[in-house]
């Protein structure tokens, strides 16, 4: 054993999460649906994973920038139209897209079948907004763009042409 090995304070187990099919936290916007994975809880609020259902011509999100998390999409299946800033890609299963804080960006479903991807939130504080969005829409009101960028700011988002 090393001197550090034997100074060192022992360190505090860390629970392995394991969330299986079908499992995890609904999250319902619109024809959107979002399964959560790891909400951040079980990772010091570094990263959140998120698994999201986009239905045929599902549009998605104004285009908007994040100010403090980074968003990895990996898509799964389908193809999903990645719109940053004036350029678009259509993203197939097998694909990664990073957008770092400050990229404008958005995502649709343009095609005719579903599509599945995968999200990445890092840290982890924007599930937060997916569920303030869930709570918004479930009393029957269609969510108004204001009341959507009102929502979007409590977690340092901004539609892309307010900042720039």
């Amino acid at each position: 054993m090393t001197e550090e090995a034997k100074t060192s304070e022992p360190q505090t187990p860390t629970a392995v999460s394991v969330t299986g099919p079908g499992e995890g936290e609904t999250i319902v916007l619109g024809t959107t649906r979002m399964r959560v994975l790891e909400d951040g809880s079980h990772t010091g609020h570094r990263l959140a994973i998120a698994e999201s259902v986009l239905a045929p011509h599902t549009q998605g999100p104004p285009q908007h920038r994040h100010a403090r998390h980074d968003e990895g999409f990996y898509v799964l299946s389908g193809t999903v139209r990645f719109t940053v800033g004036d350029e678009d890609y259509d993203a197939t299963a097998g694909t990664l897209v990073m957008v770092p804080p400050g990229a404008p960006h958005t995502f649709a479903n343009l095609t005719d079948e579903p599509a599945v991807m995968l999200s990445t939130f890092t840290p982890d504080q924007y599930v937060q907004y997916f569920r303030d969005l869930q709570e918004a829409l479930a009393g029957g009101v269609p969510l108004t763009p204001q009341a959507n960028i009102d929502a979007m700011s409590r977690y340092a988002t901004a539609p892309a042409t307010d900042l720039g």
